[in-house]
């Protein structure tokens, strides 16, 4: 095992570079941190492509790693980290393939900038059994770190792409599969629309909602109530609601 001390090493400085959208997009790689997160890519059989162990730290004896490991200080750790208080593990991973086949219930997300909103939305898509997730354009970087600790390992579950959010309505109802989009004008109560084990839903940015022209291509327009003096719904939350609703029982 190679072993690191010194954060000015070149290695921990093109590590450092994956902390930026501009060094994942360069690279193709991203960077996992904590135990979950990492054993959840190893139980995946996610790209990894090294890994990275504080020298305090032992690597769990059930994980099949087959990956080089790399000894780092503390202070390497933390120079990698973007956590308060790092872990003591953490590697690299590759942008991860999707295959979006035989796809028949999605979740479409248009210009959601929030990382938290933006990885609960993929973990709770994937906790929901949706077939996949396809990001528009204006999201957030999905292989932003703080998007993928919100994920909590639903990143691996799931394919999870960007895309142009038209062409994917247009290709859902084009299969017969209805898409939903949300808004709280001139839309349904959510309840009245029946389980399905097909479906689209699109939901909006956290401020602007989805947009209007896009809106109007939707199959319907559904909305959850409002019940007390809330302005609305956190869109991770209401993406929660909306998922389980439409969801057919399995």
């Amino acid at each position: 095992m190679k072993r690191i001390e010194s954060p000015k090493n070149a290695r921990v400085k093109q590590w450092k570079k994956l902390l930026t959208k501009k060094g994942r997009d360069e690279t193709g790689l991203f960077l996992l941190e904590g135990f979950h997160l990492v054993e959840e890519a190893v139980k995946s059989n996610a790209p990894l492509v090294e890994l990275m162990v504080d020298e305090r730290t032992a690597i769990p004896p059930g994980w099949d790693v087959s990956v080089p490991v790399v000894i780092v200080t503390e202070a390497v750790m933390r120079a990698i980290s973007s956590t308060e208080t790092p872990q003591g593990i953490a590697a690299v991973c590759r942008k991860l393939p999707a295959e979006l086949e035989g796809v028949k219930t999605a979740l479409l997300i248009d210009a959601v900038q929030d990382p938290g909103n933006l990885g609960t939305m993929i973990r709770t898509a994937d906790a929901a059994g949706i077939d996949a997730v396809i990001l528009g354009e204006g999201c957030a970087d999905v292989y932003n770190p703080k998007v993928v600790r919100a994920t909590q390992g639903s990143l691996f579950h799931l394919p999870v792409v960007k895309g142009d959010l038209v062409q994917w309505i247009a290709r859902f109802k084009e299969q017969g599969i209805p898409v939903y989009g949300t808004a709280l004008e001139n839309a349904v109560d959510y309840r009245t629309v029946p389980p399905s084990s097909s479906f689209a839903l699109l939901v909006g940015n956290e401020g602007s909602g989805v947009r209007r022209e896009w809106l109007e291509m939707t199959t319907e327009t559904i909305y959850i109530p409002i019940y007390g003096q809330a302005e609305s719904l956190n869109v991770a939350v209401a993406a929660g609601i909306l998922l389980y609703s439409l969801q057919a029982v399995r």
